[in-house]
Formats: C-alpha cells, sequence, structure tokens
C-alpha cells in the first residue's frame, strides 16, 4: 500500500497548474448516459475517482475512449446493463449519479447503496424522495437501489416534471435531479438547489446537449423536459477547475510561509476560503493565470463554519485546520456539512498539534511545533491534511493509506515537488 514520505520543513514556492474539477467531472461523465450520441469531455482528472466511473460505465456498455491531456469521449449507444453494481459503488458515493440518467432515458435502474469516505452518514434518501414525486416507484432490495417507471406499452415510461424542494441543500441531490429532470415529461423546478460551481458547470454541459435548464448558480433551478438529447458535438465540454485542488494549494503556500500561484484557479470560486487566507494573515491575489497566495508575517487565529457555497467549503476545512496549527493564537473550526469530519485532528496531534475537538467544533491551539511521524488517512481530504502538515514538521513524516488522496488529487507528490517540497512517494 502507497504512502508519501515527506522531508519537512519546506518552503514552497513557484506555479502549479490545477486539474479539472472531479466533482464536476463525475457528474459529466454520468451524462453520458443520456443520449446515444458521443459526448467529449476535456480536462477530466486523472484520480482514482474517475477511474471508477469510466469501470461502472464501461461495465454497462458504454463506450469510453481516453485521449493525452484529460480527454474522453463516450458513447452510450449500446447499453446492455442498468445496473451500478457493489464491488465498484462502495469504493465512491458519486456513484449514485447513474441513478438520473439511467432512470430518465431506459426507465429502470439498479444502484447499490454507495460507499465512499468514511466521514458520516451522507444520506440517498433526498435521491429517492425526489424521483419518487417524479413518478418513479423505488424500493431498496438486497443492498440496491431498485428504482423503475411504469412502461407504456414497449415503451420504456418517462419520469414527470414535478416541484422538487430539498429540506437540505444536497450537491449531489440536486445534480441527480438535474440530470433525470432533462428527458421527463414537462417542468421540473428544484428548490433550494446546491450552489455550488460543479452544479452550473454540469447545467451547462447538459444546455450544449440540448437540455433546456436555467436558473443554475441559484436556489432555483428550472428544467423543460425533452424528448431527447444531442451529444456535445464537435467541441467538447472543458470540465471547471478543481476549486479544492487549488485551495489545498494555496493553503500549503500560505502554511509554509511561501509564494504560491495556482495556475487556471478562479478566485470567484473560492471567495469564503480566500477570505479566511487574508484573514489568517496571507496575501492573496487574483492574477492573469490563476489565484496567488504569499506570506511573510505570522499567522492569525480565525474561527469558522463551514457551509454550502458560498460558504467555507467542507472539503478545504481539513487543509485549514492544519494550516490553524501555525497560527499565534486559537481558533475554532465548526463542521456543520458532515458530522464525522475531524478525524484527521487526532492525527495532527500526533504530529503535535494543540486541538480539542467538542461535538461539531475543533478548537486549535497553535502555534504548534509539529514533529515528522507516522500517521494514518481517514479519508480525502483528511489526506491533505496531514501532507500539508507533514511540510511544517521537523524530520520525516510518513502519511499512510494515500488511496483517499489517490481518489481527488493527480499527481500530488510530483506538483509539491515542483513547489520546493520533500515528497516521495513510497510503499508504505
Amino acid at each position: 500500500m502507497d504512502a508519501f514520505l515527506i522531508r519537512g520543513p519546506s518552503r514552497l514556492a513557484g506555479t502549479v497548474p490545477v486539474s479539472g474539477a472531479k466533482n464536476a467531472a463525475l457528474p459529466a461523465l454520468a451524462a453520458a448516459l443520456l443520449t446515444a450520441q458521443p459526448v467529449g469531455l476535456e480536462s477530466v482528472p486523472a484520480v482514482a475517482d474517475i477511474r471508477t466511473m469510466q469501470k461502472l460505465l464501461t461495465g454497462m456498455g458504454v463506450s469510453v475512449a481516453l485521449s493525452p491531456g484529460g480527454g474522453v469521449s463516450l458513447s452510450a449507444h449500446d447499453v446492455r446493463s442498468t445496473e451500478a453494481p457493489y464491488d465498484l459503488v462502495r469504493t465512491m458515493r458519486a456513484s449514485i449519479l447513474v441513478l438520473g440518467p439511467l432512470l430518465s432515458r431506459f426507465g429502470e435502474a439498479w444502484v447499490s447503496l454507495p460507499g465512499g469516505c468514511a466521514i458520516g452518514v451522507r444520506p440517498v434518501d433526498l435521491h429517492v424522495k425526489a424521483f419518487e414525486a417524479m413518478g418513479a416507484r423505488v424500493a431498496v432490495e438486497k443492498g440496491y437501489i431498485h428504482a423503475h417507471v411504469s412502461r407504456v406499452g414497449t415503451l420504456a415510461g418517462r419520469l414527470q416534471g414535478t416541484t422538487i424542494r430539498f429540506p437540505t441543500v444536497t450537491v449531489t441531490g440536486t445534480e441527480n435531479v438535474l440530470l433525470a429532470a432533462t428527458l421527463a415529461r414537462g417542468t421540473t423546478r428544484i428548490q433550494n438547489a446546491a450552489l455550488e460551481p460543479e452544479v452550473v458547470d454540469l447545467a451547462r454541459l447538459l444546455r450544449k446537449m440540448g437540455a433546456s435548464i436555467s436558473g443554475e448558480g441559484t436556489s432555483t433551478v428550472v428544467v423543460e423536459g425533452v424528448e431527447r438529447l444531442s451529444g456535445t458535438g464537435s467541441a467538447p465540454h472543458v470540465v471547471v477547475p478543481d476549486r479544492i485542488e487549488a485551495g489545498t494549494y494555496l493553503a500549503a503556500g500560505a502554511l509554509t510561509a511561501g509564494d504560491v500561484t495556482v495556475a487556471g484557479a478562479r478566485a470567484s470560486d473560492l471567495p469564503a476560503f480566500l477570505s479566511a487566507l487574508a484573514a489568517a494573515g496571507a496575501s492573496v491575489e487574483e492574477t492573469e493565470s490563476g489565484v496567488r497566495v504569499r506570506r511573510d508575517g505570522p499567522l492569525r487565529p480565525v474561527d469558522l463554519a463551514t457551509g454550502p457555497h458560498p460558504g467555507f467549503p467542507t472539503d478545504l476545512q481539513a487543509q485549514f485546520m492544519a494550516l490553524m496549527t501555525q497560527a499565534e493564537g486559537t481558533s475554532r473550526i465548526a463542521e456543520t456539512i458532515f458530522e464525522n469530519r475531524f478525524l484527521h485532528a487526532v492525527e495532527l496531534v500526533r504530529l503535535g498539534a494543540g486541538i480539542d475537538v467538542e461535538g461539531h467544533t475543533a478548537t486549535v491551539h497553535g502555534p504548534s511545533r509539529l514533529q515528522g511521524a507516522p500517521v494514518t488517512a481517514s479519508d480525502l481530504r483528511a489526506s491533505a491534511a496531514l501532507v500539508l502538515a507533514g511540510l511544517v514538521a521537523e524530520g520525516e513524516t510518513l502519511v499512510r493509506r494515500i488511496y483517499h488522496l489517490d481518489r481527488g488529487y493527480s499527481g500530488m507528490e510530483g506538483k509539491l515537488t515542483a513547489l520546493g517540497a520533500g515528497v516521495e512517494r513510497v510503499s508504505g
């Protein structure tokens, strides 16, 4: 099993390119199920979750062709299965995103209950209730979600447009209903919809395929169902930059008192995070090529709470906690999205951090003198936090179970090495 061996402390400086967003590419790949025509994507990141989704689609009969630089061409002309099996779905929760397209185009889907990171319960009941409201019959049978729409003669049944109001903001729920509604009869209104850039990017792709969508990026998205969708034609859809990867490297620059530019990053995607960096004492600048962060003085403590976009991203909470271990004072971080997302705190304490966790709030006492030690990653973003901490720890830090990291970061060791870090992938 691979691990990262990090020799610290390091000061990062230079420019690093941002990859396409994993969380935008996954629903874009699922969208290929909605049409028999080819769908082309660009800037698809080379990460484990993407490979899992490609395997899932290939198993259904979708043709998937890769090209250098993150190009993917998909054709769902000859889909032979509407089942998403446990062996693949258990490793990645985003696999639930095939449920909407399968149900909408083929009238039936068998999708295993999903797995993923151990960061708490992320129920799929919001998806199920939404599809039931659209006319589907849904049952959980032997660990699978079985959803179907009554057939009309020899034709697959169609979902019926309706108003879906989510009781809480859900990104994958919004995306799943958005995907399904494109081929439903009539009008679907998604209220309390997620505002994330990845949702906006999915709507942009679907519109290119012929969908009628308005309101993306607001709390109400309206979809007028159409009879069929086309492919992307001669102009592939370019996946938006990964704001979480960008934020991770910007946090690393601030943490190490460095000077890091993330080329391709969009400041508009990270308003709360960049404000928090500035409040912590970093200089944040939007440039022609991306976003630059520098730090010369001490880090200041910052209190924050995670929240749906445009709030502070839960996927950057762990990385910011690593940053706060070096702040001169006490900071408090409240996690409002997931109930079990402080598992990294225990491992940061192993490195010498002063962190107390009570309920949904972590109190970080800094600055702490971190010293290298073996640590174990519990989930994707916790992995990144431990790597960042290792950059400023004295001596060698061994971060185990980085298969979590590989789910969402493409070539992290190479990118950090190019910025001046001592990071090596080893067997551990």
